[in-house]
C-alpha cells in the first residue's frame, strides 16, 4: 500500500514538472518582415496595406476553386470568406 502511494506521488511530481516542456521547444527566429506596413500595418491595431486591395469576383473560377477543393478534403465544403 506504501509502495502504490510513493509510485503515485513520484508519477503526480514527474507530470506537473512537465507541464512546461514546451517552454523550451521552439526556435528563435528574427521576423524579416519586422517595420513593414505592407505585411503589419502603420500600427498593431490597423490593418496591413495589403487588406485594402479589392479584386472582381470572378465566378468562372469556382468550378475550379471547387474541384480542388473535392480533391484535398474529399468533398464540397463552403469555407468562401465573405466579407
Amino acid at each position: 500500500m506504501k509502495l502504490y502511494r510513493i509510485v503515485a506521488f513520484v508519477a503526480c511530481a514527474a507530470l506537473l514538472t512537465s507541464c512546461e516542456y514546451q517552454k523550451y521547444n521552439h526556435i528563435e527566429q528574427k521576423d524579416l518582415n519586422t517595420g513593414n506596413e505592407y505585411v503589419y500595418g502603420v500600427s498593431p491595431d490597423s490593418l496591413p496595406r495589403q487588406m485594402s486591395y479589392k479584386y472582381e469576383a470572378q465566378p468562372e473560377l469556382d468550378t475550379r476553386v471547387n474541384s480542388i477543393r473535392a480533391k484535398l478534403y474529399g468533398g464540397i465544403t463552403n469555407s468562401v470568406v465573405k466579407q
